[in-house]
């Protein structure tokens, strides 16, 4: 195919053109991700200096009172159970094993069983525990006190603080454009 010289000049200067172009959308792109990676940066940095201590610090003042109220509980129970509980239940075993000796006599006795057979058995009734238990209650009150102790640390970071945000000045080249 033959072109004209004219024609050959013009797609000449139109590859030039492309190629100015195809290198200016690369120096962009490359700047756009200059200024990612720096976001990315003080991103990471706003977390570590801001986000990190908040939550920290509402950990300890909202969620450590609990978890520490919660342990002391458990220690009172325990100790309840330990001082008080175990020792009745040691000395009541020697009078569990009497009455047990005793409840059988009384059972081979005939006037026993000729009255137990005159009753009519009934079945049991027996209660089924319906619904959750403190212990839930109380993981759901500490899980709730964490999720509103980040919640918190979050928006006190990310809340609306004008001053923080300063616009770069736009180039000269953009505005003598709107002239």
């Amino acid at each position: 195919m033959s072109l004209s010289r004219k024609r050959r000049k013009e797609l000449t200067r139109l590859r030039k053109s492309a190629d100015e172009l195809w290198n200016n959308q690369q120096e962009v792109l490359e700047r756009a991700n200059a200024i990612a990676r720096e976001a990315s940066r003080q991103a990471g940095i706003l977390t570590r200096e801001e986000v990190v201590p908040r939550v920290r610090d509402s950990y300890d003042h909202l969620l450590r009172p609990g978890v520490q109220a919660t342990q002391d509980m458990a220690e009172g129970v325990r100790h309840q159970v330990v001082d008080r509980v175990l020792p009745g239940i040691g000395s009541g075993i020697g009078t569990a094993i009497g009455s047990v000796m005793s409840v059988g006599d009384i059972a081979r006795d005939a006037r026993v069983r000729a009255a137990l057979n005159r009753v009519r058995f009934q079945k049991p009734v027996v209660i089924e525990k319906k619904g959750p238990g403190a212990g839930t209650y109380i993981a759901l009150g500490v899980a709730l006190a964490a999720a509103a102790g980040v919640a918190y640390a979050v928006w006190q970071t990310f809340r609306a603080d004008d001053e923080l945000w300063v616009a770069e000045d736009e180039p000269a080249a953009a505005t003598s454009v709107e002239d």
